[in-house]
């Protein structure tokens, strides 16, 4: 399977993740700059790491949703390809249109840099079917503007759904995010956004393999 992963300046996650999908998928992704207006072929797996995109410096997410890969990028969701975004990219899709809610600032006003437990929502996707129903994940998080939040129709459709694929667990939600939220998918799951990293929990050097199974489902590959 081919991947490729999006570059935007302040984005400090990508070599991260370029890792994760070469030693998971046995291929190293194709890397796709801001300004680029089409994907390349083949592609089908697209990831929007974590960082800063443009420091940040409109609203999370805001300026970078605006770049011309993003279209590139919403035309291959439209056709079916799978697409990721961690945290500073969970903020882009969500600033792009292409989930729903929005993020706010960490209820704490505060960065917040910690491993948290996170909570399998819906084992039945395309970035889950490595994991069981309820299974509950170690997996770091680092963010500021990680508070999920949609209004009362929204959250209900979402949670009717199934939209919900990862929550905080018990006692660990670092942010305030409503209904312990921490990452989602569109209604056509295909396209999933999270605060946590789960590139940084896949082998033995970083203390634990839990994130592994996001990247071995999304990539169709056995977690080993």
């Amino acid at each position: 399977m081919k991947s490729a992963v999006v570059q935007l300046p302040g984005l400090n996650r990508d070599r991260d993740m370029i890792a994760a999908l070469t030693k998971i998928g046995g291929k190293a992704p194709v890397t796709v700059w801001q300004t680029e207006t089409e994907i390349p072929a083949g592609v089908d797996l697209i990831v929007i790491p974590g960082g800063f995109s443009y420091g940040d410096y409109l609203r999370c997410g805001a300026i970078a949703a605006r770049m011309p890969v993003m279209q590139a990028i919403k035309a291959k969701a439209d056709a079916g390809v799978k697409v990721l975004g961690v945290c500073n990219g969970f903020q882009i899709l969500l600033e792009a249109g292409m989930l729903p809610g929005a993020l706010m600032r960490n209820a704490s006003l505060k960065f917040v840099c910690r491993e948290i437990r996170l909570e399998v929502a819906n084992a039945d996707t395309a970035f889950t079917s490595a994991y069981a129903q309820g299974q509950v994940l170690r997996c770091p998080v680092a963010h500021h503007d990680g508070n999920y939040f949609a209004d009362p129709e929204t959250m209900a459709k979402i949670e009717g759904n199934g939209q919900v694929v990862f929550r905080y667990a018990e006692g660990t939600n670092p942010n305030g995010s409503m209904n312990d939220i921490a990452g989602v998918i569109n209604e056509k799951g295909n396209v999933l956004g999270m605060m946590p990293h789960p590139e940084n929990l896949i082998e033995a050097a970083h203390g634990g393999s839990d994130g592994r199974g996001l990247f071995a489902s999304a990539l169709d590959v056995i977690a080993a």
